[in-house]
């Protein structure tokens, strides 16, 4: 190749790749494209199979694996490894906990938040957990329902993020380490043998646990949007053109970005974020405020009491063996907790760019602890109003959503709508949307940029094109295909096997922080009274 040629945009995107991640992961991406496009039916039958089988048979691994990681990041926050330095010992955080703070929530939330939050609670209202055993539309029913939004948003949904960040932060900045995921399995393999087969089939799990993940992101709030249009303004899209609205607003914010906005995607980052407090503090303070902090007090009592029951909630008493209300697990918890792993490999990368100079315990903390307290508020206000304004005939929330199909994304219209000033919380609640929709669709093709390039912070703008043209198509047919369904077990099939790398990234900090003395003031190095991973450490 010509150094003119390596110097041009085609140029360099050719010597940028990681020829057999990226080619892998655009291989599979293609087929699933394609399978929707000629093998529509079929392709729907395997997914249902395939999930099926997976949240039947497997759906305890899903449990036993995101409570492992619960547990063991507890154990990061009160235990010894906690004051280990992500850096130099006498080395400052690269950014003020502020800024780190609102990076890290903003990454790891996505958009899944708006599309859920007026929509799981009265989900949950209408049909409780088995694990509850509470009648229907009940007062008590409420709590619980607030109480399993509680916990499908709470400590769990952030666990994996931190698992994955972590390893890859220390050895980034402890021993120089590329930035990628297979950075995790460094100790086992040797940091010199990270081109190597286990190595780049690490990277391709990562890259094909985010194509799931990115599918699932941006197909719901693609579908949010559009269904806001349809409520809000008449405007109707049949399958083509929900198929070129989605893929085509991913396309051209991908492009947008990558031709150098990055100040403008870092303001609608705080714009996001600003918005989003309005309409919680408009929603908790125009809406019933007596009854939320109640309600969602008690709940919050109860998610904290039942925590480790229902983390493992199988439901196996209810029917003798088969799988609990198998029907519920799946289609809730075995779903998100395979959401949550599929976007780990994404949210972890970026996690560790940011937490240079941070300790263990703060990544941990931050990460875990302060998002799950910034998340409940969101859920215990919007679940609770909608609860609420059903309960007390405000608002027929319920029958708008069977009226469209029990369409989740049509949620939080009624709900807004009800308030007063309802058309302009409407309007910023759609206004919120698109703005998420937008920084999920950069976030995403940056994503799969990183994890396709062995770590490249800046992947070249046709990389984005690429990945960004593939996501929007496989979204928008996921959707047209077989609706939040088929998004969800996309998601369930692609986060299953990215569980094994979050388990084995607990395993490695376990073998590396096991040979240092760490206690919670301060970090030795036992390099000359041990035999392990750290007598190579670079302090």
């Amino acid at each position: 190749m010509s150094e003119r040629d390596s110097d041009g945009a085609v140029g360099t995107f050719l010597d940028e790749l990681d020829p057999t991640v990226f080619g892998i992961g655009f291989v599979i991406a293609v087929l699933v494209v394609a399978a929707f496009l000629f093998w529509e039916s079929r392709t729907l039958e395997f997914m249902e199979g395939t999930n099926e089988f997976l949240w039947t048979s497997f759906g305890w691994a899903y449990l036993v694996s995101m409570f492992a990681l619960v547990a063991f990041v507890l154990y990061l926050i009160l235990g010894p490894w906690g004051n280990i330095k992500l850096g130099e010992e006498d080395e400052d955080p690269e950014f003020s906990f502020l800024a780190y703070f609102a990076m890290l929530y903003s990454a790891g939330i996505a958009a899944g938040i708006v599309f859920w939050g007026p929509a799981e609670a009265i989900f949950h209202y209408s049909s409780p957990s088995p694990f509850s055993g509470v009648e229907a539309e009940s007062t008590a029913a409420a709590v619980s329902a607030l109480q399993y939004t509680f916990f499908h948003w709470g400590l769990s949904a952030w666990s994996a993020y931190v698992i994955v960040a972590i390893p890859i932060a220390y050895f980034v900045y402890r021993r120089d380490a590329p930035m990628r995921i297979s950075t995790i399995i460094g100790p086992i393999v040797g940091f010199d043998n990270l081109d190597s087969p286990w190595a780049k089939l690490v990277d391709i799990l990562a890259v094909f646990a985010t194509i799931g993940g990115i599918a699932t992101t941006l197909g719901l709030v693609g579908n949010q949007f559009l269904v806001g249009l349809e409520y809000a303004g008449g405007v109707a899209f049949g399958d083509a053109g929900t198929v070129l609205v989605i893929t085509g607003f991913t396309v051209a914010f991908t492009v947008s970005v990558a031709l150098g906005v990055e100040r403008g995607i870092r303001r609608i980052s705080y714009f996001n974020m600003g918005l989003f407090a309005v309409l919680t503090g408009a929603a908790f303070i125009l809406g019933p405020t007596v009854y939320i902090m109640t309600v969602g007090t008690q709940a919050l009592g109860a998610y904290v009491n039942e925590f480790i029951s229902m983390s493992l909630y199988m439901g196996a008493g209810e029917t003798g063996g088969q799988g609990a209300d198998a029907g519920f697990v799946g289609a809730w918890t075995v779903f998100y907790w395979a959401w949550w792993f599929s976007w780990a490999p994404f949210v972890g990368l970026f996690i560790a760019r940011i937490s240079r100079g941070r300790t263990v315990r703060q990544v941990a903390a931050t990460g875990v602890v302060a998002s799950t307290a910034v998340t409940i508020p969101w859920f215990a206000t919007m679940g609770g109003t909608s609860i609420f304004m059903q309960s007390n005939g405000q608002a027929d929330i319920l029958g708008t959503l069977e009226a469209w199909g029990f369409e989740e994304a049509v949620a939080g219209y009624p709900l807004f709508e009800a308030l007063p000033a309802g058309e302009v919380l409407t309007a910023l609640f759609l206004v919120l949307v698109t703005t998420f929709f937008v920084t999920s669709a950069d976030s995403s093709t940056l994503a799969l940029g990183m994890l396709t390039t062995g770590g490249k912070q800046k992947p070249s703008t046709i990389n984005r094109v690429i990945w960004g043209s593939l996501m929007g198509a496989l979204a928008s047919l996921l959707m047209v295909a077989g609706g939040t369904s088929a998004l969800q077990q996309a998601a369930i099939i692609a986060g299953g096997p990215f569980a094994i790398i979050t388990l084995l990234a607990v395993g490695v900090m376990i073998w590396v922080f096991g040979s240092r003395r760490a206690v919670f003031l301060r970090e030795e190095d036992r390099s000359t009274t041990t035999t392990g991973p750290a007598t190579t450490d670079d302090d």
